[in-house]
């Protein structure tokens, strides 16, 4: 009995995902909101198949957008993102290709960067350790180094790893991995991981400039201080959200992200902020704004990923395409004369 009763816990202490909880992790508020989530996850399912009615295609509507902002089932989420992404389009129409990537010729200085990382991608997480069997190490290494010589001007980037990881727990399946993120480095994110990261630079203005416009007062609080954004939130950026949020938020951020585009990031960012404007704003000194950032991405708001997602969708208020590409046009320029 007492091998049942550790493999148990064992399986307690590991969420879904293979990711081990921490020794702090709240089990009872976890078991409550998730008891509430099955129901909606089972309600979500049952439109999802009779949607897909058994077919392995998709069309881009209104109907879909509302779907997937309500959670795409794991069961259908690896088809669902390869398909909205177009990643299912470029990987049909380059049969053999990423095959070829593997066994071509490699860059010593490439391979060697990837692999320095593979140890410190996910320690947290059973699936990724060299005891693991298969061990998913030797999967994200492929899919790593495949896409580095597939997009030579990015190479590889610490921050792509954990990205790559997350594809290979959802897809289960190594060429599928690569066309996804190929998806979000080559077109969703907007050059976010080339050395120069100037997108990411501009992003994190984008979101200084979104911050001024939507919740003034935290604006003025960071410029009081002299804090920078990029301090604050340039790993929410350039992770998506992996190690910040819990997985199951992540994931349904992802499912957003892969549809509609990179402004979902700033809606999450915007939210966290908004939400926790009175929490920030007690901060009086340049430590305590750092420490308050790290805070407000933890505890019950982000761990109920339903009402989350609710969220991030009407407290921003309106949020256009057309508003963050004029903020990127000036916050690119501003970058770049700072050189």
């Amino acid at each position: 009995m007492a091998g049942l009763e550790d493999g148990r816990e064992w399986a307690y202490r590991v969420d879904p995902y293979g990711f081990e909880r921490p020794d702090d992790f709240d089990y009872a508020s976890y078991e409550a909101f998730f008891s509430r989530y099955l129901v909606v996850l089972t309600r979500r399912a049952i439109k999802w198949s009779k949607l897909l009615k058994g077919k392995n295609s998709i069309q881009k509507s209104l109907k879909v957008k509302r779907y997937i902002r309500k959670g795409i089932p794991n069961e259908h989420r690896a088809l669902i993102w390869m398909i909205v992404s177009g990643a299912q389009t470029n990987m049909e129409q380059n049969p053999g290709y990423y095959q070829r990537l593997l066994e071509g010729e490699k860059n010593d200085k490439l391979v060697e960067a990837i692999k320095t990382d593979m140890n410190r991608t996910f320690p947290d997480n059973v699936k990724f350790r060299k005891t693991a069997d298969p061990c998913l190490q030797h999967t994200l290494y492929n899919v790593l180094v495949a896409y580095g010589h597939h997009n030579k001007a990015v190479g590889y980037c610490q921050g792509m790893n954990f990205i790559a990881g997350y594809l290979i727990l959802i897809t289960k399946n190594e060429e599928e991995s690569f066309w996804l993120l190929d998806a979000l480095i080559g077109r969703i994110l907007p050059d976010y991981y080339s050395p120069a990261m100037l997108g990411l630079k501009t992003d994190q203005e984008v979101l200084g400039e979104l911050v001024k416009m939507k919740v003034p007062a935290v604006a003025e609080l960071m410029e009081r201080h002299g804090v920078m954004w990029t301090l604050v939130v340039s790993r929410w950026f350039i992770c998506l959200f992996i190690d910040i949020l819990p997985v199951e938020t992540v994931l349904r951020i992802w499912d957003c992200l892969f549809y509609e585009g990179s402004k979902i990031i700033f809606r999450v960012a915007l939210t966290l902020i908004k939400q926790h404007q009175a929490f920030i704003l007690e901060a009086t000194n340049f430590p305590d704004i750092c420490d308050k950032f790290k805070q407000i991405t933890k505890g019950t708001f982000v761990t109920e990923c339903h009402t989350f997602m609710q969220k991030i969708f009407t407290e921003p208020g309106s949020l256009s395409m057309a508003t963050i590409d004029k903020l990127r046009e000036t916050c690119r320029e501003k970058v770049l004369s700072q050189g």
